[in-house]
This record gives structure tokens, C-alpha cells and sequence, in this order.
């Protein structure tokens, strides 16, 4: 593993929050003053195609990665954020039909995060 793959790798698998390319640049940059954001696609693509971190798609979002940990994901429809949550039944159901070595599976379940239901409340 390349540096760079390796600071990415840890970047994201450390991290709570599902960050975009041009934020892992960001980060990097601070470590690599050098590193462009082409490194950072190429990068962020080879540890993806080896199952390391995955890559979360929103029609309309710039694409975010995520580390590999089974969870599925709510997306705020109002502000596009991210929101992390296990459906334990799904998991067991798949656990079951599937055996236990399934890879992952991508759910994005779409409603208003927290923030936004709040903030639409207020106004009413």
C-alpha cells in the first residue's frame, strides 16, 4: 500500500463522517503539501475496486466514501446529508439466506435528517 493509500485508507476508516474526494484532499494536503486531487480519484478508486472503503452514490451529491463496516444509510432529501443506521433485521435475514461471508449490501433509505425535520417544525 502506497503512502498515500494508506493515509486515505486510515483517513476514511477512522472517520464517523462520509467525506467527499475534495474533502480527503483537503485532509491530505495538510500531511502532503504536494498531493494533487487526481492522486486522491486514483487513490480513492484502487482502495475502493480492493474492498476497503466504499464508495456512497446520491443522484445530485458528489460521491462519498465510507469505511467497510455493515450499516446502511438514511439520506436527508432536504440537505443531502448522511446519516449512518443498522437495520438489524435486514442483516440477520441476509446473515441468514446468505451465510455470514456476504460482502455488503447498499440500502439508502431517503427522508429529512434530525436538523431538518427540526428546522421545518419551527416554521410551522
Amino acid at each position: 500500500m502506497t503512502k498515500y493509500e494508506k493515509s486515505i485508507h486510515d483517513l476514511i476508516s477512522g472517520s464517523s463522517s462520509h467525506l467527499t474526494a475534495e474533502q480527503v484532499y483537503q485532509a491530505l494536503k495538510a500531511e502532503y503539501p504536494q498531493v494533487v486531487l487526481a492522486t486522491v480519484y486514483n487513490n480513492l478508486n484502487k482502495l475502493c475496486d480492493a474492498g476497503l472503503i466504499r464508495r456512497v452514490s446520491v443522484e445530485g451529491s458528489p460521491d462519498r466514501y465510507d469505511r467497510i463496516v455493515k450499516h446502511d444509510h438514511i439520506v436527508c432529501r432536504r440537505c443531502g446529508k448522511l446519516i449512518d443506521v443498522q437495520f438489524e433485521d435486514l442483516t440477520e435475514s441476509l446473515k441468514e439466506q446468505l451465510g455470514e461471508d456476504f460482502f455488503f449490501y447498499d440500502l439508502k433509505v431517503f427522508s429529512l435528517c434530525p436538523d431538518c425535520k427540526k428546522e421545518l417544525e419551527n416554521r410551522q
